[in-house]
């Protein structure tokens, strides 16, 4: 059985990740909230590629969470995470609690000024100085050379690469391809929350994707024609609420009218009262 070193707390992980380093390893990190799926695997996977010595947080952040959001339910099972982490490679795990991370009197924060106010940042208007915030801090926590994202969390990961060198971290950002279900939804702790009918509506937004990369290969270069054709086809399915369909800038995420070249599509659905995100790249 593969050793994991399971570490709980800020100065254990310091140290570990200094001893790490003297010895000449690269360090590669993937910060997840846990409840993992094969999504976070291939994450593991493609990290594995970049350096020997794979390090795993699990931490579900309250300060990227809103009133009214999921922070409390937020899916949880630490002991097959474990098991998951340990089979794909990492050598250790860090696992700290809200206390650990943020204390009883903490009030520094990262906020950065444009990207956020796009896409899930205008629902979710606390939610990207929190994502910026926990990953600075482990970043310096965790020390590592690499570390590897999901693209499905499209705006998140721009927002880290945009912290990472405006804050100039020695820190290379790797961007990992969206993992599907066999039927095209992507993979998200979150689809747990579904229902077997929610489930099957939830696949109108890989549908929806589908049909506008369809469009923008066939001439269509009117973003709200192809914005209105998502709309109609996610509508036309019982218990799903738009929050916003955005064909946009894949750098800076402002709005795109007319495509002329690579663009980014993206979209926020509730189905029923569980949130879902997903993205593609349309290129004419």
């Amino acid at each position: 059985m593969r050793v994991i070193e399971i570490i709980h707390t800020i100065a254990k992980m310091q140290s570990y990740a200094e001893k790490s380093r003297g010895k000449g390893n690269t360090i590669v990190f993937v910060p997840t909230m846990g409840y993992l799926h094969a999504g976070h695997l291939s994450l593991m996977k493609e990290g594995l590629k970049h350096g020997d010595d794979l390090v795993v947080s699990i931490f579900v952040n309250p300060t990227q969470f809103g009133p009214g959001e999921d922070l409390d339910t937020y899916p949880r099972d630490l002991e097959k995470d474990i098991e998951l982490v340990r089979k794909e490679g990492a050598k250790a795990l860090f696992t700290p609690d809200a206390k650990e991370i943020y204390g009883s009197r903490y009030q520094t924060y990262v906020a950065l000024d444009k990207l956020p106010d796009h896409l899930c940042g205008l629902s979710r208007p606390i939610h990207f100085k929190g994502v910026a915030t926990v990953v600075t801090k482990l970043f310096n926590i965790v020390k590592p050379h690499v570390a590897v994202l999901g693209q499905k969390d499209y705006q998140q990961l721009l927002v880290i690469g945009r912290t990472v060198e405006d804050l100039n971290f020695d820190i290379k950002i790797i961007g990992a391809p969206i993992i599907r279900e066999s039927d095209g939804l992507a993979m998200s702790s979150r689809n747990s929350y579904l229902t077997p009918r929610q489930r099957i509506c939830a696949l109108s937004l890989y549908e929806s994707l589908q049909n506008a990369r369809r469009l923008v290969e066939s001439g269509e270069k009117d973003a709200a024609k192809i914005i209105a054709a998502a709309s109609d086809l996610i509508k036309s399915h019982p218990e799903t609420t738009i929050d916003y369909i955005a064909v946009c800038n894949p750098e800076t995420l402002d709005d795109v009218k007319t495509i002329e070249g690579p663009v980014l599509m993206a979209l926020a659905v509730k189905v029923g009262t569980t949130r879902l995100i997903d993205n593609m790249i349309l290129k004419p």
